[in-house]
């Protein structure tokens, strides 16, 4: 009698701690995934990276003279208006273009997905690394600015790390979310862009949320990046500026929620990526 042989099934750690280890031993593949989309993503294009630099500039130059110029929106503190702009247009890129990347990461990858284990977290991982790198270039242009005004930042610039780390965690938990969702539903590749846009709008990238009446401050804090923004202005201008410490709170409560919540769908969703992809 001839026994069949045994199966060999490849599949992610059962338990978490070896899931976790598993992303560590695939590290290397998480650097080339990085390292390869940030030179598909400007290659043959005339200028470049300087990519990173031209879009959220001229977004702010056009949000300072529609909301600083013509409707004479009041700033925050004594800030220029076109650094407080900034301040904000530096999370808000880097959210928006990591929803963009992550949302269609496993479908871009979806031949390497199909026929190779690895954990499925470094793909949408390795998208907002990518959009973490235009980050990190476009805080050269707040620096030229912060030098044409002569504007010097309080000690409170040592805590942007903080909200750094809070914009990371808010565009994994949504990245994770919208990742999962388009390899199962493909009309989010068309859901994904009007999200942002209508983001744009209802987040206080162009405006201060100061403007906003006090009996809606905490409604309006539901925006996960009102809070990020908002941390952003207080560790970058200083000065007069104000941190709605409700909101704030609110935002951050949000964000933890999202972020725990889109690693737990992933992790669900994961098993069948391959087959559904």
């Amino acid at each position: 009698m001839i026994s069949n042989p045994p199966e060999l099934i490849i599949e992610a750690g059962r338990t978490e701690r070896q899931y976790w280890q598993d992303l560590w031993r695939y590290r290397e593949l998480f650097y080339f995934l990085a390292w390869r989309d940030i030179l598909v993503r400007y290659k043959q294009t005339i200028i470049g990276m300087a990519w990173a630099l031209i879009r959220p500039f001229l977004t702010m130059v056009v949000f300072t003279v529609i909301f600083g110029k013509i409707a004479k929106l009041p700033t925050e503190g004594d800030a220029p208006y076109a650094i407080m702009v900034f301040a904000a247009m530096l999370p808000w890129q880097f959210f928006s273009n990591s929803l963009s990347g992550c949302s269609n990461s496993l479908i871009t990858n979806a031949n390497l997905v199909s026929k190779v284990y690895f954990p499925r977290l470094i793909v949408p991982t390795s998208a907002v690394v990518v959009s973490f790198v235009d980050f990190m270039i476009s805080g050269m242009i707040l620096l030229g600015l912060m030098i044409w005004y002569n504007f010097v930042p309080s000690w409170r610039i040592i805590t942007l790390p903080l909200f750094i780390s809070i914009a990371f965690a808010a565009s994994m938990g949504v990245g994770l979310w919208l990742a999962s969702l388009n390899v199962q539903y493909r009309d989010f590749r068309y859901v994904v862009p009007f999200i942002i846009q209508f983001g744009l709008y209802i987040s206080p990238v162009g405006f201060s949320s100061n403007v906003v009446s006090e009996q809606w401050r905490l409604l309006y804090s539901l925006n996960p990046m009102v809070g990020v923004i908002d941390g952003f202005r207080w560790a970058i201008l200083g000065g007069e500026s104000n941190l709605y410490l409700p909101g704030f709170l609110l935002s951050l409560a949000l964000v933890l929620v999202l972020l725990f919540s889109g690693i737990s769908y992933f992790r669900k969703m994961e098993r069948t990526f391959a087959d559904v992809i």
